[in-house]
């Protein structure tokens, strides 16, 4: 019996929508033939899909080293997040995700006996820290950061709540122009 090879993304995604796809994986600016090296397409094809993607406010352009490249918007991204958290969550879940995070955040800040992370980061320069101490510590302000940023989005799906709610609903008053 002949086993069958896997398609690949190739043959069944265009070198539009691969360049796409790379595009929102993107961690850091990226290189123009970077992405179209990874989205397996011609510089050009990914150069036209990347000023096309920028027009529509998806990408940015920017320069790494001498070179045109590209990143995610960051006010579209933050949009994007904002609003999947309101469309997956009620405003009671929010608020409760809202409570939870701020006592992750006081726990951290009782059990360090500091106020705010950059009080806690102040205690790497002032205090003789062990390697495993300090190892540890970077994991704490890796995690309160995670807390901060979690916190903020929450904040921000709560008071674009009824707004985004409001504007997602479809509309019954009016008329339709169908006939």
């Amino acid at each position: 019996m002949a086993e069958s090879k896997p398609e690949s993304w190739t043959e069944t995604t265009s070198g539009r929508e691969r360049v796409r796809h790379v595009v929102e994986l993107l961690d850091e600016p990226t290189p123009v033939q970077e992405i179209a090296d990874r989205a397996e397409v011609s510089r050009a094809t990914a150069d036209d899909e990347l000023k096309r993607l920028e027009s529509d406010d998806w990408a940015t352009e920017t320069t790494v080293d001498g070179t045109k490249a590209y990143d995610l918007n960051p006010v579209r991204m933050l949009f994007d997040e904002v609003t999947d958290l309101i469309e997956v969550h009620s405003r009671d879940e929010l608020e409760s995700q809202l409570t939870e995070l701020k006592e992750e955040q006081e726990e951290l800040a009782a059990e360090y006996e500091v106020s705010s992370l950059d009080e806690f980061r102040e205690q790497l320069a002032d205090e003789d820290f062990s390697t495993e101490e300090l190892r540890e510590r970077r994991n704490v302000i890796a995690t309160w950061e995670a807390i901060n940023t979690e916190l903020g989005l929450v904040k921000h799906a709560l008071q674009l709540y009824d707004d985004v709610v409001e504007l997602s609903s479809p509309r019954t008053d009016s008329p339709s122009t169908l006939a």
